[in-house]
């Protein structure tokens, strides 16, 4: 996946976890303010290893990612973020009767297929 940044196009690396320091770079954002974006929104919640230090999983870069766009691109505040995922994930929990028909009918031939 690339990001856009600043500084331009970024890759991400491919692996399963990132360090604070790894995703600092990546997102271009310090690791004190990765600490505070934790204490501030609380879908931001990476995992921690045996020895106590965070691991974020590439969903967790990938919102990094998003807050920071949503901060420093469209002038968002905190609690302008914190609302937007909010109503995000409303709409997320919600499926559309025509997305429920559509799986069924891509089910339905495929099992057409296996018959």
């Amino acid at each position: 996946m690339n990001i856009e940044s600043s500084l331009g196009t970024k890759t991400i690396p491919d692996k399963l976890f990132y360090k604070i320091g790894e995703v600092s770079e990546i997102a271009d954002i310090e690791t004190y303010v990765l600490r505070y974006w934790e204490s501030e929104f609380p879908f931001l919640k990476p995992r921690k290893n045996k020895a106590g230090q965070r691991v974020y999983a590439r969903k967790d870069l990938e919102l990094i990612i998003q807050i920071k766009n949503l901060l420093y691109k469209e002038k968002y505040t905190i609690a302008g973020v914190r609302k937007q995922f909010s109503e995000r994930s409303l709409t997320k929990n919600s499926v559309s009767i025509e997305t429920l028909q559509d799986v069924k009918r891509k089910l339905k031939s495929i099992l057409k297929i296996l018959k």
